[in-house]
């Protein structure tokens, strides 16, 4: 099979010739650019500039060399994008080593830490203070009090929204469809790797974007009156933004990645009624469209313990889901695959990075990663990536060890 069509038998539950692999396609299958650093000089690799593509979270591009070593199935979509010097700037990373980030993204410097401003109204949206190695969220605009019919304003003022990754505003003016859409039939004409397109479309992140995480609970459930406003205006912004967007890119991704946080480490962030009254209906609405718009496969991006909404979102349309956390509760792969495994697609759950693949000895992580594949890959429904991105203490040796054991 080629990368393509192998990603694509495991999402139709078809068994596929070999586990499909994923690293890198989207933004928690990464790796933290310091520790990409490192995995590169253990590979014995020739230096070139470190790349980081998304400055919230420090990931790193993944090389063409580094692909084609972990036999790698997928690519980005922003991998289209920014291929000129140009659009990339020096930068440091936390461990005092060089990188470059997009032109566009750059953070400043004040004492003590990085920030990154708006560059809207010039407000400080994120902070990394000296010794960390993440920005972290420092505004959200409907902290003390909303202005829903400023919702489009007050999306481009969360750090989440405001700082682009490639394609970036490289595609925001006048020309931008047109380019945009260029760029991803480049793309597919240069590699038969499956794409992933990043699209997002969150709904009870946005809420925690803006209101902040325990006023968008509250919210949620002291004045879901109000809360329905916000979403279905929410919704309307995500709709007219996937018409231009599968518009442009449609004919030539794969796979459209939507983003929203329902778990933590002991299960969903809210009941699974609340969960089928104000988020199911309005997740349907935008993955029911998204393949009225293409010929694509629809996965959710859901940390934590989800399995109590799985139904739930199967039932709305969900063809794969990820990283599949299989430490949080409910989430054995046995249990999952058992009840679940022909329903949809599970997108990880292929190597634990909070105990294994950080702490474990070489030979742990292959007998691990051996017994998660033989698991979940059974009668295709399995890609495997490890349980969100890699981080930076993860010692190279053992990001070998895991993808070694699966092509052995």
């Amino acid at each position: 099979m080629t990368p393509r069509q192998r990603i694509l038998a495991a999402l139709n539950h078809q068994q596929p010739d070999r586990v499909p692999i994923d690293f890198g396609a989207h933004r928690s299958s990464g790796i933290a650019a310091i520790a990409y650093r490192k995995l590169r000089q253990a590979l014995g690799l020739p230096e070139r500039p470190i790349r980081v593509y998304d400055p919230v979270q420090q990931l790193a591009i993944i090389d063409e060399d580094v692909l084609q070593r972990f036999h790698v199935d997928t690519i980005e979509l922003g991998r289209g994008f920014a291929l000129d010097d140009k659009d990339w700037a020096d930068w440091i990373l936390p461990d005092g080593s060089p990188c470059q980030m997009p032109a566009w993204a750059l953070p400043e410097r004040e004492p003590g830490e990085w920030v990154i401003r708006s560059k809207n109204s010039g407000r400080v949206l994120a902070k990394m203070p000296d010794g960390a190695l993440y920005f972290e969220q420092c505004y959200w605009p409907f902290l003390e009090s909303d202005d829903l019919d400023r919702l489009p304003e007050a999306l481009a003022e969360n750090m989440w929204c405001a700082i682009q990754s490639p394609p970036g505003p490289l595609v925001s003016g006048p020309d931008g469809p047109q380019l945009f859409a260029e760029g991803a039939k480049a793309l597919r004409a240069r590699t038969d790797r499956a794409i992933v397109g990043l699209f997002g479309g969150n709904l009870l992140e946005v809420g925690q974007f803006l209101y902040r995480i325990d006023n968008f609970l509250m919210l949620l459930a002291a004045d879901t009156d109000r809360a329905n406003e916000f979403l279905d205006r929410l919704v309307d912004i995500h709709l007219a933004n996937l018409e231009k967007y599968l518009a442009a890119v449609g004919p030539h991704i794969d796979i459209i990645v939507f983003g929203d946080d329902l778990g933590m480490q002991n299960g969903p962030q809210m009941s699974r009624a609340m969960y089928r009254e104000m988020f199911m209906p309005r997740h349907a609405r935008l993955w029911k469209r998204a393949k009225e718009l293409a010929n694509i496969k629809v996965m959710l991006h859901s940390c934590g313990g989800i399995r109590p909404l799985l139904p739930d979102l199967i039932e709305a349309g969900l063809d794969a889901v990820n990283p599949v956390q299989i430490t949080c509760a409910g989430m054995d792969a046995a249990g999952l695959k058992a009840d679940f495994g022909e329903k949809i697609t599970f997108w990880g759950g292929g190597c634990d990075t909070r105990f294994v693949l950080s702490k474990a000895t070489r030979e742990d992580i292959q007998q691990h990663v051996r017994r998660q594949a033989e698991i979940l890959n059974r009668n295709g429904g399995f890609v495997f990536q490890q349980v969100h991105n890699i981080l930076a203490d993860v010692p190279p040796e053992n990001v070998v060890a895991m993808f070694d054991a699966l092509w052995r």
